[in-house]
């Protein structure tokens, strides 16, 4: 119960700032008398939203099951991925050349090779969202891994650790909070290639209501999907956070929030 209160103090500014620019934004489109086609006002996104809130939940449902599988399946192979790279210096090179190269192609251009190998599917949503999230994962757990004191490896190796142990109970425990930092990256870089997906062929989710929206030049369900990915991926985040503070409760960077 006591830690309610110091919660609530720290998310008031946001809240506050938020429901500010939400105000702000109404007035202008009332002041300025902006047509909808250019600017909906926020309260004409809400009843645009209660016209037919199945459809746009649904889709905003296909949107954060890709985002999550994407994300997950990038934890996994970014963290072997990293594990190797650590383990082996003939590898390091290698890997880490064809990550750089696959990082550098703009995910818009491959997107619809994707599409044309997997179908409109959430295949290449899928694989899009992974492509995007999984460099971030690679170079912070790296980074945490190779951070850990020489002097508590060499510890665990005079107490004859095998290599496997020192990688579980000493490198992995140390490199969290790198680990956390780059999965809350990445977990918004998923959300952005499971839209960039959508975009390029899709039957459903936020991106395919979005060009739906485009087409039909209806600007307040265009942003009633904005706003939901907005929303969408504050929780995602705010997710992650929470799982970082219930992580590693000891580190410095949650201890001062």
């Amino acid at each position: 119960m006591p830690s309610n209160p110091s919660r609530l103090t720290r998310n008031l500014p946001g809240l506050l700032t938020l429901a500010a620019a939400v105000v702000l934004w109404e007035a202008v489109v009332r002041v300025f008398a902006i047509s909808p086609i250019l600017l909906p006002s926020p309260l004409m996104v809400w009843e645009e939203f209660w016209k037919a809130p199945a459809f746009f939940l649904y889709n905003a449902g296909v949107t954060l099951t890709v985002t999550l599988v994407g994300f997950l399946l990038s934890v996994v192979f970014g963290i072997l991925l990293a594990v190797l790279i650590v383990s082996s210096k003939t590898l390091e090179r290698p890997v880490f050349s064809l990550l750089v190269a696959l990082n550098s192609v703009p995910k818009v251009a491959l997107a619809p090779l994707f599409v044309v190998w997997m179908g409109i599917g959430p295949e290449p949503k899928i694989a899009i969202a992974v492509m995007l999230a999984i460099f971030a994962i690679v170079i912070d757990t790296v980074l945490g891994l190779r951070s850990v004191d020489p002097d508590m490896i060499n510890l665990a190796r005079v107490g004859r650790a095998k290599p496997w142990q020192i990688l579980v109970k000493v490198r992995l425990p140390c490199a969290l909070p790198s680990i956390f930092a780059g999965l809350k990256v990445a977990i918004s870089l998923a959300l952005i290639g499971a839209i960039i997906g959508e975009f390029v062929g899709s039957s459903s989710g936020l991106g395919f209501a979005i060009l739906t929206a485009q087409g039909q030049f209806d600007t307040p369900s265009l942003f009633v999907s904005l706003v939901l990915l907005i929303a969408m991926g504050s929780l995602l985040f705010t997710m992650m956070e929470t799982i970082e503070r219930l992580a590693i409760p000891w580190h410095t960077s949650v201890r001062s929030h």
